[in-house]
């Protein structure tokens, strides 16, 4: 990512973003799958760790609307087809927890701040997401960057 002559990343897409892309009846499910069929690995991307949240998720919801472990790759294997996945090295983790601490990031919110370094790392143009106040919290670089689907 980022080397010169290879394309701008546009987007990234939070956890929240991607989540509501695989349930129908989300509130958010329409403006969120338009954004990702849109996507391309060349210009789209989200963190490693949404890999985790999105399986978690989806196969946690209520029995009515809950994801079979097969049925949640499969939503895995074609976010791994579309949008390319941004991880961070031991060092990078490292710092962004430590960052995270000096600010006052805590709790549930550290995930949050792990994957802004990630779209922070990526060079991303926008991040995706629905947990705007969440992202708002993670310092102006990553709050400029912030939209929804």
């Amino acid at each position: 990512m980022g080397n010169p002559g290879q394309a701008p990343v546009r987007h990234f897409f939070d956890t929240s973003a991607l989540v509501p892309v695989f349930i129908d009846q989300h509130i958010h499910h329409e403006a969120s799958l338009r954004a990702y069929l849109k996507a391309d690995k060349k210009h789209d991307c989200c963190g490693a760790h949404s890999l985790a949240e999105v399986y978690s998720t989806l196969t946690r919801l209520p029995p009515s609307h809950r994801a079979s472990a097969d049925q949640a790759m499969l939503f895995l294997e074609d976010m791994e087809r579309r949008i390319t996945l941004i991880a961070l090295d031991a060092e990078e983790y490292w710092a962004a927890i430590a960052d995270a601490a000096k600010t006052g990031v805590v709790g549930g919110l550290t995930y949050d701040a792990l994957l802004g370094r990630c779209a922070v790392k990526a060079k991303a143009e926008t991040i995706y997401t629905w947990n705007v106040g969440h992202f708002q919290q993670l310092g102006t670089n990553v709050a400029r960057l912030i939209r929804t689907p």
